[in-house]
């Protein structure tokens, strides 16, 4: 059932119950924006973050649906169109490491599977679904622009051989969102990428060790770890309108980790 009012804004999130995508939906929320905290497994954590957000006087409900299964990916997007009337924003965080971190020469196609089904196939296709109902309510009138904002990773141009399936997967999404921004720009709907350095969370922990000790030796130059609430603040300000003469962007949020110096 529809809760949302005319002329206000939604947003799916996916990945929603945790680390980056919580940090994200908190945000958007606190902006005004409704939003749908998609997650696959944790309900707990879904129900927590909406908890949160509703506590803040904010506007938020939790859809379960793994992104990397066909028959969940329609249900989501139908279930934030059922919550709140209308989609403005699609925002495809959900994502997995490699599974095990293994060598490139050991690596399986098992694991290659899973990390692409989440982090490529599933995106690729929930954004389909997305821009046809978006462009169908920008179309009728409904809602005036749409944005798709995809989540991919440094690990797009920085090498990790132990986890080969996931650099690929998220290379791949650069392609994915020049495509997107291609096709929907005449629709009214913009596509961008955010890709985040090294953020602390729960995928990055079992490499803490590792990460201090670049921080120390200044392997980027803002030293320091980047947190969930920096990735959650560039997509705030892009889905606000900002850049409304950009599309097929990627906003680096890495400390400046890509900048090269001898």
């Amino acid at each position: 059932m529809n809760i949302w009012g005319k002329g206000k804004r939604s947003a799916l999130v996916t990945g929603g119950s945790r680390g980056i995508g919580a940090a994200i939906c908190r945000r958007l929320a606190s902006e005004g924006w409704g939003v749908v905290v998609n997650y696959a497994r944790n309900a707990d954590a879904a129900a927590s973050v909406v908890a949160e957000i509703e506590a803040a006087g904010g506007n938020a409900v939790a859809v379960q649906g793994d992104v990397g299964r066909q028959q969940d990916r329609q249900r989501i997007v139908a279930a934030a169109l059922d919550a709140f009337g209308q989609l403005n924003a699609l925002v495809n965080n959900a994502g997995i490491t490699s599974v095990g971190r293994r060598d490139i020469l050991e690596a399986t196609e098992e694991s290659w599977d899973v990390v692409f089904d989440t982090n490529l196939k599933g995106p690729f296709f929930l954004s389909q679904i997305a821009a046809k109902e978006m462009i169908r309510m920008i179309r009728s009138g409904a809602q005036s622009e749409g944005y798709i904002v995809n989540i991919s990773s440094i690990s797009a141009f920085a090498v990790s051989t132990n986890r080969g399936d996931y650099c690929i997967s998220k290379s791949a999404v650069r392609m994915m969102t020049k495509l997107f921004a291609q096709r929907l720009a005449d629709e009214g709907i913009y596509v961008h990428e955010v890709c985040p350095g090294v953020i602390e969370s729960d995928m990055t922990a079992p490499v803490k060790e590792k990460y201090d000790r670049l921080i120390a030796d200044g392997y980027w130059p803002i030293r320091r770890w980047g947190t969930p609430d920096d990735v959650a603040s560039a997509v705030a300000t892009i889905v606000s309108g900002a850049f409304s003469f950009s599309t097929g962007n990627c906003f680096l949020v890495d400390g400046g980790f890509h900048i090269r110096s001898l």
